[in-house]
C-alpha cells in the first residue's frame, strides 16, 4: 500500500485487507458463487503489434537484451493495477479482500527441453515499476531459477507433501484448504505458493502456439489467469484500400467476476490495449497511483 497509513484489523489477512465499505450485493456475491470456478468470467483479445514490435526491437538494440512481449504485458498489467486496483482483490473466506503487493506467477521451464523441470517463478511489484523494472526483477527471478538446480521454495514443499500417504495426504491438503479459508496459512507457505498472487501469466508464444482460456484454482485465491500466443501475421486493406501485412498477438484471460464488475472490467481491459499499443507509457512512473477503497 501506497501513501496510506492502515492498521490491520480483525478480519485482515497476511497477504490483503478485508473490504467492509463494497455495496452489499458485491458483498454476499462469494456467498452465492462459493468456488473460484463457479466465478470465471473469459475475455478474448487481439492487438496489433507492429509499431510496438518496432518499439521492442530498437530497446532490445539498447542493450535490453531478451525484452519481449512477455515483460510488456506484465508491465501493462501492473500499470492497470496503478489506475484499477481493483484488479488486485482477491476473494478468500467468502470475502473480498485488497492485495498488499501485486504478485505475478509464472511457471519457468528449467531449460528448453520437452522433459526439462517446471517450477515457479514469483515476483513482487509496485504500482509505480517501469517496463525497466520488470525487465529487471523478471530476468533477475527466471535467470536465478535456471542458474540453481536446487528446488526451490514452491517444489520442497510440494515434495514434502508427497511424501505423505495418499489418505493423510488429503486430509493434508483438506486442513490446508481451511488454514487458507480462515487465512492462517503463514507467510513462508503463502510466499512461494503458486496458487496465491495477482495474475499468473503465461507465455504460450514462446512454446509456438497460440494462447488457452485456463481455469483459475479453487485453492489458493489468484483472481486472474492471462495466456498470450505466437505472432501471427495477416493481409489487410489499408485505408486506402491497398493489402498491406500487420502483426498480431491474440491473448486471452480468465478473471474472478466477484472482485469486480463488469465496467470496471471493461475499463481495465481498455486500459490494457492501450499501454500494450503504446509502450513508451511504460517507460516512466505513472502520474498518480490510486489507493483501493476500505
Amino acid at each position: 500500500m501506497n501513501g496510506t497509513t492502515y492498521k490491520r484489523r480483525f478480519g485482515d489477512r497476511k497477504d490483503g485487507r478485508r473490504l467492509r465499505t463494497m455495496p452489499a450485493l458485491q458483498l454476499f456475491t462469494p456467498f452465492i458463487m462459493i468456488k473460484r470456478n463457479d466465478a470465471c468470467n473469459k475475455f478474448s483479445g487481439a492487438i496489433e503489434i507492429t509499431e510496438t514490435d518496432r518499439w521492442l526491437r530498437g530497446k532490445r538494440q539498447e542493450g535490453y537484451k531478451g525484452l519481449g512481449m512477455l515483460h510488456l504485458f506484465i508491465a501493462a498489467y501492473i500499470r492497470v493495477v496503478s489506475n484499477l486496483p481493483g484488479l488486485n482483490r482477491f476473494v478468500s473466506g467468502q470475502h473480498i479482500y485488497a492485495r498488499h503487493d501485486i504478485e505475478i506467477n509464472m511457471m519457468v521451464k528449467r531449460g528448453y527441453t520437452a522433459d526439462a523441470e517446471e517450477t515457479c517463478a514469483k515476483v513482487k511489484f509496485e504500482p509505480t515499476d517501469t517496463i525497466y523494472d520488470v525487465y529487471r526483477k523478471m530476468n533477475a527471478a527466471i535467470d536465478e531459477i535456471r542458474a540453481n538446480q536446487a528446488d526451490s521454495g514452491t517444489e520442497r514443499v510440494a515434495a514434502k507433501l508427497m511424501k505423505i500417504p495418499g489418505l493423510i495426504l488429503k486430509f493434508a491438503v483438506w486442513l490446508l484448504n481451511i488454514m487458507d479459508y480462515f487465512g492462517w496459512l503463514p507467510a513462508s507457505l503463502l510466499s512461494v505458493s503458486p496458487f496465491h498472487g495477482s495474475l499468473i501469466v503465461t507465455d504460450l508464444g514462446s512454446l509456438g502456439i497460440q494462447p488457452i482460456y485456463h481455469h483459475l484454482y479453487n485453492f489458493g485465491n489468484l483472481p486472474a489467469f492471462l495466456a498470450f500466443g505466437a505472432k501471427r501475421h495477416t493481409m489487410e486493406l489499408d485505408r486506402h484500400g491497398a493489402p498491406v501485412e500487420r502483426k498480431y498477438i491474440d491473448y486471452k484471460i480468465t478473471c474472478d467476476e466477484r472482485i469486480v464488475d463488469g465496467y470496471y472490467y471493461a475499463a481495465a481491459f481498455k486500459y490494457l490495449r492501450y499501454y500494450l499499443k503504446n509502450p513508451q507509457e511504460l517507460e516512466h512512473q505513472p502520474e498518480k497511483v490510486v489507493e483501493d477503497i476500505f
